[in-house]
């Protein structure tokens, strides 16, 4: 047998199970089945379920996939090196600044702000900052920074643990494509031989209507029917003003549009409330206390961290000079016994096995920069002896936020070593290659393939470098048109996210409710069918009804998919037909 570390070389396969591509897919589920079952019915400790999980999946990825022993145990080492940096390296910087206003008590000044802003209604409050200052985040940062900042503001601002996480993955979804200076569309777009900026545009003219219903959605959470009854106004508001956002934004700079839409929707929702307040119940009523009114001075301090954070990161990402000197000090790390040793279709070394060691680049750091800002600042200004606290006080935090994390860090790094031996092994893309065996039908299945992705790897980055060649491919097939079968790639990629089990556990831990993954996916995931049932049917009716584009026509590069003899029909001529059939799917999927 071979030594369990010898290097040898291995390429994925679609078709490892007895050389069928469906029978490969299933088994290559398998893994991820057994992590939701283990979780949403057994009520395994996540850490439990990611570990048993990871077990499996090595398993299958050796006499399954037929990965070398020592290969795929390294691809788990990568995965949890993936996990640790830079996912859990952003967590503890942004629980700990969450946890400065805690400790130095200034969340009670910040309490007060909302409740000014808010008109001293709790779900409008919540609705700001899950939808608008969440949306900001997200397109300045991403990678589980926006998710950990927003949940421990709503648990501030005294929303309940559970409703404060499910409310915010669930408002997050719809910016994830977006995330990052739209990392993720950059990266589907490259990938998948097409302009990032006509995916993009592809992207905003279905993301607008998900704005539209979202904001509502998120009411729905917050309150039931009731809260949507009473501030359904708002989210009107927050919706369309998001919503022009994401559908003019991307034709001019792609990369702001999480950004400006999200900037538009505060504005809007600011101005709105100055002149309309809703209907509200005692028990969704907040109140300051007029004795202890805080001074200018005090809600600066009480806001330092969250805009002190928001400026430091959009420098960082905004000012091209520095984001590209930033990035150009990302240390290149070929994984040793992977790289060189995992190949693509094509014998090439798969680039994949290169890890990034981000330092500048990382909004982990700049979050931590933000931290002793604010723990230097807290500690030597108590506002006149009504924050007594000191610096030395505020750095001791830092340690017993780590401590709180542990089980955290474990499950977070057990997921991503799962994801890295599914991908490396073959495990997802054979899951993707039966999906694309659909031919035309394709066009409704594109964004389950990115909701896949993301809902393994945690990242709509890595939906795209997972299967935006593939999309591709299956489009020029199947005589899709590719622009749009890569939008709806990274559209679903952000809705898979709300069940992602590395989001679940941000989530969980930053509202401090460690093993409350299950509860959040029980209710949250029952908001996901209707934005996924909404990007398949537009996905399938953009591609039926839309003109073909300048330069693009359908060609037959994938002929292992049409054995029938001859080029794939170019079905656009059944487009109206075929509108005509999804169009009540994808008006009754948003109710």
């Amino acid at each position: 047998m071979t030594p369990l570390l010898l290097a040898q070389s291995f390429t994925p396969s679609t078709t490892s199970v007895a050389g069928n591509v469906f029978l490969t897919a299933i088994v290559g589920l398998l893994p991820l089945i057994l992590f939701f079952v283990l979780m949403g019915v057994f009520k395994v400790a996540t850490h439990w379920c990611a570990i048993i999980s990871l077990v499996t999946s090595l398993v299958i990825a050796v006499l399954a996939f037929k990965m070398p022993v020592g290969m795929a145990l390294l691809a788990g080492t990568q995965g949890a090196a993936m996990g640790f940096m830079p996912i859990i390296y952003i967590i503890i910087a942004a629980v700990w600044l969450y946890n400065l206003t805690e400790k130095s008590g200034r969340s009670a000044d910040l309490k007060a702000v909302f409740n000014t802003i808010g008109r001293g209604d709790q779900r409008a409050q919540a609705l700001l900052v899950a939808w608008c200052f969440c949306g900001l985040l997200e397109g300045l940062a991403g990678f589980g920074a926006p998710v950990a900042i927003t949940c421990a503001m709503l648990v501030t601002l005294g929303v309940p643990k559970i409703k404060a996480a499910v409310v915010t993955v669930v408002g997050n979804a719809i910016n994830v494509g977006f995330g990052a200076m739209a990392i993720p569309t950059t990266t589907a777009g490259k990938l998948g031989g097409a302009d990032p900026v006509v995916v993009a545009g592809d992207m905003g003219h279905l993301t607008w209507i998900f704005c539209l219903f979202i904001p509502v959605l998120m009411l729905f959470i917050l309150d039931g029917s009731r809260g949507v009854r009473q501030l359904w106004p708002l989210a009107l508001v927050a919706g369309l003003a998001a919503g022009a956002g994401h559908f003019f934004t991307p034709s001019v700079s792609y990369e702001l549009t999480a950004v400006v839409a999200s900037l538009l929707g505060f504005a809007a929702c600011y101005v709105f409330l100055l002149f309309w307040g809703p209907t509200t119940p005692a028990e969704c009523a907040t109140e300051a206390d007029e004795a202890d009114k805080p001074t200018g001075s005090r809600i600066g301090l009480a806001l330092l961290p969250y805009v002190l954070v928001v400026i430091i990161i959009a420098i960082t990402k905004l000012a091209k000079p520095v984001a590209a000197f930033f990035s150009s000090t990302d240390v290149k790390i070929p994984w040793p016994g992977i790289y060189g040793n995992l190949l693509t279709g094509d014998g090439t070394p798969s680039t994949a096995a290169i890890y990034s060691l981000q330092i500048l680049s990382n909004p982990g750091t700049w979050i931590f920069v933000t931290g002793i800002i604010v723990a230097i600042v807290y500690g030597t200004n108590s506002s006149n002896g009504r924050f007594q606290t000191s610096v030395g006080e505020m750095f001791t935090v830092l340690p017993r936020t780590i401590y709180s994390l542990r089980m955290a860090i474990l499950t977070i790094a057990s997921v991503m070593a799962l994801a890295f031996v599914m991908n490396f092994s073959g495990q997802t893309t054979s899951i993707g290659a039966a999906l694309a065996t659909t031919g035309a039908a394709f066009a409704f299945l594109s964004p389950i393939l990115g909701w896949i992705g993301t809902a393994v790897a945690g990242s709509a980055t890595s939906a795209g470098a997972l299967f935006a060649n593939l999309q591709s491919t299956a489009a020029a097939g199947a005589g899709l048109d590719p622009n749009i079968l890569l939008a709806a790639n990274t559209i679903g990629g952000g809705i898979g996210k709300i069940v992602s089990p590395q989001n679940l556990a941000i989530a969980a831990t930053s509202v401090d409710s460690e093993g409350s993954d299950a509860e959040i996916l029980k209710k949250a995931a029952p908001r996901r069918p209707p934005p996924t049932r909404s990007a398949c049917s537009w996905s399938c009716a953009s591609w039926c009804s839309s003109p073909p584009r300048a330069g693009w026509a359908p060609t037959c590069r994938t002929e292992q998919l049409h054995r029938t003899g001859g080029a794939p029909r170019d079905l656009r001529s059944r487009g109206p037909v075929l509108f005509a059939f999804v169009s009540p799917i994808l008006v009754v999927s948003k109710q």
